[in-house]
């Protein structure tokens, strides 16, 4: 009985396959994607044309960035080298061409050297982004993996991009000779997979602020360099809201920046002046010493540092008597309670009590335990 086969392997139109038929070459074709070869056939050789474009051999500097990339999941051997050499292609898209149309047939597995490529799927007449890919990130139709049906995505250059290319007819005899091939294309479409998940989930369940955060996180960079249209899309929002967002972001990075500079001032007055062993310290000497309002002050330690006044002054006099009894004979010399009073304590149970909370331990246990 014979055995029917799929051209599975046949991705351009007017492609010939040559096959034997009762033991007779024979050849069927034009062939069109998907189509069943007659009864009795067994495929020994394939000829398909490339398509239209006749892209020229990519750069070897090119393809070197390739195989490291690959090389960094798994050894990569010599006659795979050579064949990823003797097949990659080049090409260039100018800001805003196709490179691949809703419906068509995806031919290529491309890698981006440098710009932007967005993929895109129509709704009820809308376009909403599925993905941005930028250098150093291969890119392929996901609905239309190896050219087995029609995309349903259009992918799009959204900046000046230079690509290189490999065929999905010789991506599909690569998995057929080389075991590395295989391992190194399953561990890099399983990490997709996981990517695309995690991203599918915080659309899902996070608010658009998670989601902007989310953006930054897995795609640095992208935000200051994308059209904001396409990354609103990408992440399940309007335009406005992710502008509005973006300004919120931004106002909030400054007053990180304010803040940061305002501790290293503050952290600065207090060592170099020692303002900690003053006895009758308070919220108000401080802020004039530092240069701040008591309000600001009050702010940046509740918010900050997360300590009361108190607390924040007595964590700068504890660290001072530490670093006096780690020295040799000084409490030969001085007693602990000595060195409370010169550090600003005003009593001894004061002082006890910071010292426990601060350090867990008693000053003479810690004393003990040094």
């Amino acid at each position: 009985m014979g055995v029917q086969y799929y051209a599975f392997a046949v991705f351009q139109p007017n492609a010939t396959v040559f096959f034997l038929k009762n033991n007779q070459l024979a050849h069927y074709g034009p062939h069109s994607v998907g189509a069943a070869l007659p009864e009795n056939s067994y495929i020994v050789a394939r000829i398909s044309m490339i398509q239209s474009g006749h892209y020229p051999p990519a750069n070897r500097t090119d393809i070197d960035k390739v195989i490291r990339l690959l090389e960094a999941v798994y050894p990569i051997s010599e006659p795979l080298r050579k064949d990823i050499y003797g097949n990659m292609v080049a090409l260039k898209l100018k800001k805003g061409s196709m490179l691949i149309q809703e419906g068509d047939t995806c031919r290529y597995m491309y890698f981006i050297l440098t710009g932007a490529l967005m993929a895109h799927s129509t709704h009820k007449g809308k376009k909403i982004t599925t993905y941005i890919s930028v250098e150093n990130e291969f890119v392929s139709s996901i609905s239309g993996m190896h050219g087995m049906r029609p995309t349903k995505e259009g992918i799009i250059a959204v900046e000046p991009t230079s690509l290189i290319a490999i065929s999905n007819e010789v991506l599909l005899g690569f998995f057929e000779k080389y075991f590395d091939f295989n391992y190194i294309f399953r561990v890099m479409v399983q990490q997709y997979y996981q990517d695309a998940q995690e991203r599918s989930h915080i659309i899902r369940v996070g608010n658009a602020k998670e989601r902007y955060h989310y953006f930054l996180q897995t795609k640095p960079g992208y935000i200051d360099r994308l059209p904001l249209e396409n990354i609103a899309s990408l992440l399940n929002m309007k335009a406005p809201t992710l502008a509005k967002i973006r300004q919120q972001h931004a106002l909030s990075l400054k007053k990180d920046g304010e803040t940061e500079r305002l501790r290293r001032h503050l952290e600065e007055q207090l060592v170099r002046k020692e303002l900690y062993r003053s006895k009758d310290i308070s919220l108000a000497s401080l802020a004039r010493a530092a240069g701040i309002t008591a309000h600001k002050l009050s702010w940046l330690l509740n918010n900050n540092y997360q300590l009361s006044f108190v607390d924040f002054i007595n964590s700068y006099r504890i660290k001072s008597i530490q670093e006096q009894m780690a020295l040799p004979d000084t409490l030969q010399n001085f007693t602990i309670e000595a060195l409370a009073y010169n550090a600003g304590f005003a009593s001894r149970s004061a002082f006890y009590n910071a010292f426990k909370k601060i350090t867990g331990l008693s000053p003479l246990e810690y004393a003990q335990n040094k």
